[in-house]
């Protein structure tokens, strides 16, 4: 049975067997992510957190970093493609650099917070291996042969430009080796004093200037499949065996047989590999699994999308394709990998009996905040706000999305003779014994803990739909080329 009492996001109660799983009700607005947060703290392994969708997972990272703020709880995402099943376009170097990284750091952590959408989850993945057969570490002092190095980053699938611009490319000029690794945020400029690593700098790739000095980088795999001669090979067999008709009329076949990596090759991943994995291989033994409400649902509902674009594109002869359980995860499979090991399901409404499969539920003493939105034309604009603030009492922290909105918001707040302390995040509020406070943070969703009597109330929530409107503005501003004026300015 439940506790008699409704339970604090501040302090869960969390499986105490190998095998349990709980369910967590009532969690409204934010007070999912506070959960969250509190169980990485005080859970000893890796949570694994399994989100609706992309946004959803964005979301709660943002909402994480907030309330985990310095905490030594390392986040970790794990990025979708962002393509459509079975696309002829393939995704953006930086979002594979950043899954070649976490699956590179999964191998070692021992803490931390991992968040995945669940139609992400559903990839099957290159094994273990490969990343770590891939990577390799450049240190300042030791041995570079420039020849061997070369052929190196190639068989992990780099390529050779003449100046390095993006993730995945390197460039030789005399003793300097540049390159962009996976991964890293910047590239490096790697000077050789005959083989000997001289110095590594970061620089610049828009300007070419060499930048600041670093002693080691860490070289991961281009891509998360490879396009060495082993892995060709590998590719050419798999695919004679496993589809059907002529493989030289296949632009697929072809294109792999000459060592072009065409685009949307991910979605024959498979084919590289004897065997592929899943991203529940890569995880620690001690993981705890947080399922978000309806992950399971939106699983269906993804491969019921995958099925559709199956049917459409299955009888492409330049470019057939594989049967969607080739390259994702049945539902029966996610299923079962997801109720292995110690799990928590949230909901976001209360929870009246204990589900089959669940060996308890809590509610939490959450509740949510009520329309608080400022009404220009009424004569109290602020009357919501002002009503709510007098007849509840807790502490207030109100929330903006950057530093330049936090100067109007307290403008604003100031106008209707509310006085927020700014502060510099959620662990210095609790901390402090300031009735209102205001911080700056990419929060969408506020959050009313009844029982501790804390409220965070968000900027959309005071100022709505003019929030939203200002941050897309500014988003085209900030990217002109967003904006289409004329459609004779559309280029393949």
């Amino acid at each position: 049975m439940p506790l008699a009492s409704p339970l604090s996001p501040l302090h869960p109660t969390l499986p105490t067997k190998p095998d349990e799983r709980l369910q967590w009700g009532q969690l409204y607005g934010a007070s999912t992510a506070l959960a969250i947060a509190s169980a990485a703290k005080i859970t000893s392994g890796l949570v694994l957190v399994v989100a609706e969708d992309v946004h959803s997972a964005t979301q709660l990272e943002q909402e994480l970093a907030f309330f985990l703020g310095q905490n030594e709880v390392p986040i970790l995402n794990f990025p979708d493609w962002e393509t459509l099943p079975y696309d002829i376009f393939s995704p953006l170097p930086e979002l594979v650099s950043q899954r070649l990284l976490t699956l590179y750091k999964l191998s070692n952590i021992r803490k931390g917070v991992l968040i995945v959408p669940v139609s992400t989850l559903l990839q099957r993945l290159p094994p273990c291996c490969y990343v770590d057969v891939n990577s390799f570490l450049v240190s300042t002092g030791e041995t570079l042969v420039l020849d061997e190095t070369r052929r190196r980053l190639e068989s992990a699938g780099y390529q050779c430009v003449s100046q390095v611009m993006t993730h995945g490319e390197f460039a030789v000029r005399g003793s300097l080796l540049d390159i962009f690794p996976m991964g890293n945020p910047h590239p490096f400029r790697i000077d050789l004093f005959d083989d000997e690593v001289d110095s590594i700098r970061t620089f610049d790739p828009e300007s070419q200037r060499s930048m600041d000095k670093v002693e080691q980088i860490e070289m991961l795999p281009a891509r998360e499949f490879p396009l060495d001669e082993q892995g060709i090979a590998q590719f050419r067999q798999a695919y004679r065996t496993q589809i059907e008709g002529d493989p030289q009329s296949s632009l697929v076949y072809r294109e792999v047989s000459e060592g072009n990596a065409l685009g949307g090759l991910e979605y024959y991943l498979p084919l590289f590999f004897e065997q592929t994995a899943s991203l529940f291989d890569y995880l620690p033994e001690q993981c705890l699994t947080i399922e978000i409400e309806d992950a399971r649902d939106y699983a269906s509902l993804f491969l019921e999308q995958v099925e559709a674009r199956y049917e459409q594109r299955r009888y492409d002869t330049e470019r057939p394709i594989l049967e969607p359980r080739e390259i994702y995860l049945t539902a029966d499979e996610l299923a079962a990998q997801l109720n292995r090991g110690a799990s928590v399901q949230t909901k976001k409404h209360e929870i009246a009996s204990r589900c089959k499969g669940y060996a308890d539920y809590y509610n939490f003493s959450t509740a949510m905040v009520p329309p608080l939105g400022l009404q220009a034309r009424a004569a109290k604009p602020a009357a919501a706000l002002q009503t709510f603030m007098a007849s509840q009492p807790g502490r207030i922290l109100f929330i903006a999305e950057s530093a330049g909105r936090r100067e109007m918001l307290l403008d604003t707040l100031h106008g209707f003779e509310i006085k927020p302390t700014v502060l510099d995040g959620w662990q210095s509020f609790i901390e402090s014994d300031l009735q209102l406070a205001l911080a700056v943070t990419p929060l969408e969703q506020g959050l009313w803990l009844k029982d501790a009597g804390l409220i965070i109330i968000t900027e959309a929530q005071i100022l709505g739909e003019k929030v939203r409107q200002e941050r897309h503005r500014k988003a085209l501003e900030s990217d002109p080329d967003q904006i289409v004026r004329n459609l004779t300015e559309l280029h393949i």
